[in-house]
């Protein structure tokens, strides 16, 4: 982790960091992948689309499992880009190097780009909200006896997710790391084999969590 927060260089008043650099690269690479998947569709599908489709497919089924088929088709290329771009930077700490070279810093182990998406998700909450209700009938499921606690609620979700997502990256990679120096072997290659479940649970309960939240603002039951 000591790379982090290291500032590589500037852009004017802009510090680049490690943590920037690398969502760059996992941004590029995805983007790349979706191009090279989608660039000539076909009905019997190659290698990439066949991996592009069923991802696309699996997701958008486990997200009308929560929101509804409505809210989800709608909601779909959020909530399915939200999941890829975590689980991809959450996998990121499983290649070597990973927090520890120059340049190669984990996104979601950095309270900074946790914090980021949970604002999106915050804003992305009330739009929806006021777009499937109007503003004055979103506004009105906040009044009641119960005003003060959904108003703090409101404001504490996004700091939940935000610290939820770090917190466990973070400590997965402080556990990870301590374990090599101990049990140099066994114990951090048990951890990796873990570490595949642990990243693709923490990217589903984090955009779960977020299209509940959403379902809710919208009036879905």
């Amino acid at each position: 982790m000591e790379h982090s927060s290291e500032v590589l260089f500037s852009i004017g008043p802009v510090e680049i960091t490690g943590v920037l650099v690398t969502m760059w690269v996992i941004i590029a690479l995805l983007a790349l992948f979706s191009w090279l998947a989608t660039r000539r569709m076909k009905e019997v599908p190659g290698l990439l689309q066949n991996i592009a489709e069923m991802s696309v497919s699996k997701l958008q089924d486990y997200y009308e499992g929560v929101m509804g088929e409505k809210l989800a088709r709608k909601y779909f290329p959020l909530m399915g880009t939200l999941f890829i771009f975590i689980i991809v930077c959450n996998y990121s700490s499983l290649l070597p190097g990973a927090g520890h070279l120059k340049g190669f810093s984990v996104p979601t182990a950095s309270l900074s780009v946790t914090a980021a998406l949970a604002i999106i998700g915050f804003f992305t909450t009330h739009t929806v909200g006021i777009r499937e209700r109007g503003l004055w009938g979103y506004l009105k499921s906040f009044l009641s006896v119960l005003l003060p606690l959904t108003l703090v609620e409101m404001f504490i979700r996004p700091f939940s997710l935000a610290l939820r997502l770090f917190g466990n990256l973070f400590g997965e990679e402080m556990v990870t790391e301590q374990l090599y120096g101990i049990f140099p072997i066994i114990a951090p290659l048990l951890m990796q084999v873990l570490s595949l479940l642990f990243c693709l649970i923490q990217a589903l309960v984090f955009t779960m969590l977020l299209s509940i939240y959403i379902a809710e603002a919208a009036g879905e039951e």
